[in-house]
C-alpha cells in the first residue's frame, strides 16, 4: 500500500475543502443581504392568508414593503384596524383609522323572482355555466348561483340562498377573492356601515327587466327624485348609491316600486 499517495490525496482534498470554505465565507460577506428585522415581526402580525387583497402576491411581500417604507401600515384589509395598530407600533408611526369594507352581491333575482332560459346539466361552476349561452338565467347580469364565490371564500362569509350568493357581512374580511372570481362582475366592496343597497346591476331597459326579473331596477328614477342628499343616480338604466353622500335615511328603500333597494 502506497501511504504517500493516500497522504497526498488527503492533503489535496483537505486543501480543496479549505479553499471552498474560504471562498464561501468571502462570498457570504460580499453578497450578504441585509434583512430588516421589522420585516419578520410584521409578517408574524399579518393574518397569513396570502389573499392578495393588499395588492401584493402574499403576506411576506407586504411585510417587506411595509418594513421598507413602501407600503402603508394599514395595507392589509383582512387584518383591519387591529392589525394596522400593531404594525404601526413596530414601525414607530400612527395608523389612521381604516374604514371597514364588505363584499356585496348586486343581485336580488333568486329562483322565485327570475326565469331560466333552459335546463343546465353541465359542471356546477359559475365560469363554466356562464360560457353556455351566457348562463341559464333570462337576465344576463344576474347571479348564476353555482357558488364559485363560496368556494374561494376562506372565511365562510358567502353562501348560496335560493339560487343567489349572499354575504355574511359580519364574517366578511374584504379579501376580494369573491370579486375576482365572479364571471358576472356583480360583487363589489361597499362600506360596512352602508345600510341601503341596490340589489341589481342590470343594464337592460325597464321593459326587458320586467320580463326577466320581478325585482330588477327599471330605472324609473323615483329614488333619485326623493333623495335629499344627491346620493343616488341612475346610470346605464340602473340605480347606484354614492356611499360618500348617503346618510342611510332610508327614503329610497321606502319609495322604490320594485323593492330592489333594501337594507343590508
Amino acid at each position: 500500500m502506497n501511504y504517500d499517495s493516500i497522504y497526498h490525496a488527503v492533503i489535496l482534498i483537505g486543501g480543496i475543502g479549505l479553499l471552498i470554505g474560504l471562498f464561501l465565507g468571502i462570498a457570504a460577506i460580499v453578497f450578504k443581504v441585509n434583512v430588516n428585522e421589522k420585516e419578520q415581526i410584521i409578517l408574524d402580525i399579518l393574518p397569513g392568508n396570502n389573499c392578495g387583497a393588499c395588492g401584493f402576491p402574499g403576506c411576506a411581500n407586504l411585510a417587506a414593503a411595509i418594513a421598507n417604507g413602501e407600503a402603508a401600515v394599514n395595507s392589509c384589509p383582512v387584518g383591519g384596524s387591529a392589525c394596522a395598530k400593531k404594525i404601526a407600533e413596530v414601525m414607530g408611526t400612527e395608523a389612521s383609522e381604516m374604514e371597514r369594507n364588505v363584499a356585496f352581491v348586486k343581485c336580488g333575482g333568486d329562483c322565485e323572482k327570475t326565469k331560466n332560459k333552459f335546463d343546465y346539466y353541465g359542471i356546477k361552476e359559475c365560469n363554466m355555466a356562464n360560457m353556455v349561452s351566457g348562463g341559464i338565467k333570462s337576465c344576463e347580469y344576474g347571479c348564476l348561483g353555482y357558488g364559485s364565490c363560496v368556494d374561494v371564500c376562506e372565511f365562510d362569509a358567502m353562501k348560496i340562498v335560493n339560487g343567489i350568493a349572499v354575504v355574511d357581512k359580519e364574517a366578511c374580511t374584504a379579501c376580494g377573492k369573491c370579486v375576482k372570481v365572479c364571471p358576472r362582475n356583480i360583487i363589489e366592496m361597499i362600506p360596512y356601515k352602508a345600510i341601503q343597497v341596490v340589489k341589481c346591476v342590470s343594464k337592460d331597459k325597464g321593459p326587458v327587466v320586467r320580463k326577466n326579473c320581478d325585482v330588477g331596477c327599471i330605472a324609473c328614477g323615483i329614488c333619485v327624485k326623493n333623495c335629499a342628499y344627491d346620493a343616488i343616480k341612475v346610470t346605464d338604466f340602473c340605480a347606484k348609491i354614492d356611499y360618500s353622500k348617503c346618510v342611510n335615511c332610508g327614503v329610497c328603500v321606502e319609495k322604490c316600486p320594485q323593492g330592489i333597494i333594501i337594507e343590508n
